[in-house]
């Protein structure tokens, strides 16, 4: 199967975002953009029966009002309906581990400072294969260059315990596919015998800063090698890895996190710097597997 990139959809404003977003994102890699639509009563119907009598009417409906949208703005841009007899968890799934990416809405709690991650989406991200970004509506927008005076680029979260390639992976070709800056970050809480009576101890927690400074900029030394083309920043924040990614991924482009194995379980379940990051970022968010 030819590289795709897979949007979820459902008919809500939230996954028209995604979709938008997904084409963007598909157009800039040169990859083709999967229309995903899960219906369980999907069947096959005789030609000619009218709409009224069609079960599979508003199936159809949502996945050609996207095409024809997506395709007004993109009009090079290769496009495949995918409307599959499933449920939406499954059937998600099942193209995650067949696409460079899956991109599914996410609706706000409250304007621009939160994330529902609801029945689907919760399953979807905590067990794919491969990497899946959550769109809020209106989010995709702002990454239309007629819209923006600036970009902040790519953020990416660094834990700098265990393998990180997948993530730097991803990050770093989404930055040069976008010809963004990326900015690696990594949040450390201070050990309770750096705090004295007074507040920090500041040669303790200078100390601190600089040793895993050094550790994250040898992380990044042979990915800044491997893509001379990306503008890499890096810094650390003495403070809790979720709240250090929040406050980075303000202004961002895009906020790439981690997130580890899963293990087989009665519900899935995701780390707190990823649950931070979708609950709080107000940006897009993708959410990589990696070892």
């Amino acid at each position: 199967m030819e590289p795709v990139v897979t949007v979820g959809l459902d008919g809500s404003p939230e996954s028209l975002a995604a979709a938008r977003w997904a084409a963007e994102e598909a157009e800039r890699r040169g990859l083709t953009l999967r229309l995903l639509h899960a219906w369980p009563l999907l069947a096959r119907e005789p030609a000619g029966v009218p709409a009224e009598k069609d079960q599979n009417y508003w199936a159809r409906r949502i996945v050609r009002t996207t095409r024809a949208e997506i395709q007004a703005h993109h009009p090079g841009l290769s496009v495949v309906d995918n409307l599959v007899a499933d449920d939406a968890e499954h059937a998600l799934l099942r193209a995650a581990s067949e696409s460079e990416m899956t991109v599914l809405g996410s609706r706000g709690l409250l304007p621009v400072e939160s994330y529902f991650l609801g029945d689907i989406s919760l399953p979807v991200v905590a067990r794919a294969e491969r990497p899946v970004v959550l769109v809020r509506a209106g989010a995709e927008d702002d990454d239309r260059p007629s819209t923006r005076t600036g970009t902040s680029g790519v953020v990416v979260a660094l834990k700098l315990h265990g393998p990180c390639d997948d993530l730097l992976r991803f990050a770093f070709e989404t930055a040069a596919a976008r010809g963004m800056p990326l900015r690696a970050v990594h949040g450390r809480s201070l050990p309770v015998d750096a705090y004295v009576p007074w507040g920090v101890d500041h040669e303790v927690a200078e100390e601190i800063s600089q040793e895993t400074q050094e550790l994250l900029a040898r992380t990044l030394l042979a990915w800044r090698e491997r893509f001379p083309q990306v503008d890499v920043t890096d810094g650390t924040a003495l403070v809790s890895p979720a709240k250090a990614v929040v406050q980075a991924a303000e202004g961002a482009d895009l906020l790439v996190v981690g997130r580890g194995p899963h293990h087989r379980g009665p519900a899935p379940s995701l780390g707190p710097v990823a649950q931070a990051a979708i609950h709080h970022a107000h940006c897009p968010v993708a959410v990589v597997p990696h070892d």
